[in-house]
């Protein structure tokens, strides 16, 4: 096992790696999160999942090679800071992009997952995570997003498909391919097609993303008219499971900005409602963008800010 704090070639590389006290948390964190998004992993030495996971995060970190930035958090000795953010569960995992916590999770996962995480928090910070580097085949799946988003579904789906024959290992063409099918309404489909994917790319960001849509999709297909769901929100705005449903009818509908207000509204009036179902329907409707998307980006800022008020 390695030791927190180190890779497996010794000390972790140059300062992608750093323990982070009450005193720089500020700088090394908050400050430094204004150019590359810095991932916090708040842990203890009695705590047996943080040094597994501690490891993982470091080497996923280190093989974005500056992408993003760790910072060690150990919360015996740094109880303020745990306190401040409510961490209230170890491991506990925060990745900040200007100044903001934008994604996080509790809990040991393992390393493909880890790597999912990082991979996501660099794309929604603006960058590029490692890929082929066949700028043909990058090209070809840009155009087939294109298609995509024009309703051309025949045509996105025949360049997903080419690209995938092309990279059997492709997770964006596999996802597209997917998505094709989440837009026509056959979600047994798209679920056929990412179950039938490489073993090395099921738990990509991308795949992952389509699962969310899918998922989504199914709760939607389980309410009723998004008028009638309105009115009953305006009859009771306290009627908890209205909103939660409107929001996922209007989601559905392609009212996503919609439908994450009512989500927050939702939070903001009970975060505990349901077991936090408001904010796991957030966190889903959020892995179903795009990294970039303004409504993720915005929805994530406006989340953070609600929870660590």
């Amino acid at each position: 096992m390695l030791e927190l704090g180190k890779t497996a070639n010794g000390p972790a590389a140059g300062d992608l790696v750093r323990d982070v006290n009450e005193a720089d948390f500020m700088a090394e964190v908050i400050e430094a999160s204004q150019k590359v998004p810095v991932i916090v992993d708040f842990w203890a030495a009695w705590c047996g999942p943080c040094k597994t996971l501690g490891p993982a995060l470091e080497a996923a970190v280190t093989r974005a090679g500056g992408k993003v930035r760790m910072a060690k958090v150990d919360v015996d000795r740094n109880q303020a800071i745990a306190g401040q953010l409510r961490i209230q569960s170890l491991p506990t995992v925060y990745a900040f992009w200007q100044g903001q916590p934008i994604d996080g999770f509790q809990g040991a996962l393992p390393q493909s997952e880890v790597d999912a995480f990082v991979t996501r928090v660099i794309e929604a910070a603006g960058g590029a995570a490692d890929g082929d580097g066949e700028g043909g085949l990058d090209s070809a799946l840009d155009a087939a997003e294109e298609m995509l988003e024009q309703g051309a579904l025949t045509d996105a789906m025949q360049t997903f498909a080419a690209v995938a024959q092309e990279d059997d290992k492709n997770a964006r063409a596999f996802a597209g391919m997917a998505r094709v099918k989440v837009a026509a309404g056959d979600l047994d489909q798209a679920e056929a097609i990412l179950n039938g994917a490489p073993a090395e790319i099921a738990s990509s960001p991308e795949m992952e993303g389509v699962h969310a849509q899918i998922a989504l999709a199914r709760q939607a297909e389980q309410t009723g008219p998004v008028a009638d769901l309105r009115a009953a929100v305006e009859a009771d705005p306290d009627n908890h499971q209205a909103r939660f449903d409107l929001a996922t009818g209007l989601y559905a509908a392609g009212q996503v900005q919609e439908a994450v207000d009512e989500l927050l509204e939702l939070f903001r009036r009970d975060r505990e409602w349901n077991d936090g179902a408001a904010k796991a329907q957030l966190f889903k409707i959020f892995e179903a963008l795009k990294p970039n998307d303004p409504v993720l980006l915005a929805g994530r800022r406006k989340l953070s800010s609600m929870i660590f008020a």
